[in-house]
C-alpha cells in the first residue's frame, strides 16, 4: 500500500456508548474533552473553522442526540460548516445524497456506539471505497471515537469482556474498515480495564501492534505511520513481535494465556510512536506533556 496523503484521528472515547445514561454522561463531562483540544486538532487538521466536516452515527442507537452534541460542540470551537449523516442502513448508505457530500467534505468523524455496526453497514460500498480512494490520495482527514476508533485498522475487536479477558476465545475479532493495516485499536482502554483483552489480540496476532486509547486521549496518524498522541491521556502501545513464549494456539478454549516478553509502552500528549519501525519517539508533537523543573 503506498503512503496515505491523508490523517487518521483515533479517539479512546468519553463518546457515546449507545444508553441513555451514556447520552447523559456525554453531555456532563465531554465539552471539555471537545474544547479542550481532540475536537479542535480535528478541525484544525481538516482545514481550519470553514472546513467542512461530516459527523457519521452510524455507530450509535441515540443517533439525534449525539449529532446534536457534536453540533453544540463544534459551534462552540467557532466551526459550523459540519454536517450530520444519520445512516442506519445499507439502502441508506447507497443514497446519492451522502455518497455527493462523502466526496465534498474535508474531513468525517465517525461517532461512538457499537463498531460491528460500521463494519456491517459499510463493508464494500462505494462510499466507504470514496473514503478510502480520498484518505490515501488527498489531504483528507478520517476521525473516529470509541467504536469509530476500533474500527479504523483492518482487525477490529468486536466483543470481549475485561473481566474474562485473559481467557482464549473470549475476545472476538473480525475485519474492520481497513484504513490501517498491522494495527488494533482498542477504547476506553484504562477506566475500561482492557488491557488484557488488547494483549490476548497480540498475542494471536504478533505481527501487529495494539493501540490502546485511554478517554480523552487520541493518536493522530500521518503517512500511514507516525503516530502523535493527543489529548490528555495516556495510549497504550502492546507490541508482539518479540513474543519468545505463548500457548494460544495449544490451549483450550477457556484456559488462560501466557506469554513471555510482551512489550509495553505508554506515551502521553505529544509522544509518539513509529508503527513500521516499531519505535517510540519522545518529542513527536509540538506540545508534550510538561516536566516539572526543581525549585531551589
Amino acid at each position: 500500500m503506498s503512503t496515505p496523503k491523508g490523517k487518521l484521528i483515533a479517539i479512546g472515547g468519553a463518546e457515546d456508548k449507545g444508553s441513555e445514561l451514556d447520552k447523559d454522561d456525554l453531555q456532563l463531562r465531554n465539552h471539555n474533552f471537545f474544547e479542550a483540544g481532540i475536537l479542535r486538532r480535528i478541525v484544525d487538521e481538516a482545514g481550519g473553522i470553514n472546513a467542512r466536516i461530516e459527523v457519521i452515527t452510524t455507530a450509535s442507537t441515540i443517533p439525534y442526540e449525539v449529532g446534536e452534541n457534536y453540533l453544540d460542540a463544534f459551534g462552540k470551537i467557532g466551526c459550523t460548516n459540519i454536517g450530520l449523516m444519520h445512516i442506519r442502513n445499507r439502502e441508506d448508505v447507497a443514497n446519492e445524497d451522502f455518497n455527493r457530500r462523502i466526496r465534498q467534505c474535508d474531513g468525517v468523524m465517525f461517532s461512538g456506539g457499537n463498531q460491528l455496526r460500521l463494519t456491517a453497514v459499510f463493508g464494500g460500498t462505494a462510499f466507504l471505497k470514496t473514503i478510502h480512494y480520498r484518505y490515501q490520495n488527498e489531504k483528507f482527514v478520517v476521525a473516529g471515537t470509541s467504536a469509530g476508533a476500533m474500527a479504523m485498522s483492518s482487525t477490529m475487536i468486536y466483543e470481549g469482556n475485561a473481566s474474562r479477558a485473559h481467557l482464549k476465545g473470549e475476545v472476538k475479532t473480525t475485519t474492520g474498515l481497513g484504513f490501517m493495516d498491522n494495527v488494533i485499536f482498542d477504547s476506553h482502554f484504562e477506566k475500561r480495564g482492557r488491557f488484557g483483552r488488547l494483549a490476548q489480540v497480540v498475542a494471536a496476532n504478533p505481527g501487529c501492534i495494539g493501540i490502546g486509547l485511554g478517554e480523552d486521549t487520541g493518536m493522530l496518524i500521518t503517512y500511514g505511520d507516525h503516530m502523535e498522541a493527543i489529548g490528555s491521556g495516556l495510549v497504550i502501545i502492546i507490541d508482539g513481535h518479540d513474543i519468545s513464549h505463548t500457548n494460544i494456539a495449544d490451549i483450550h478454549e477457556g484456559s488462560p494465556l501466557s506469554v513471555e516478553n510482551l512489550k509495553v509502552h505508554f506515551c502521553a500528549k505529544g509522544n509518539g510512536y513509529m508503527v513500521k519501525d516499531r519505535k517510540f519517539i519522545e518529542r513527536m508533537g509540538k506540545e508534550t506533556t510538561p516536566i516539572m523543573t526543581e525549585i531551589y
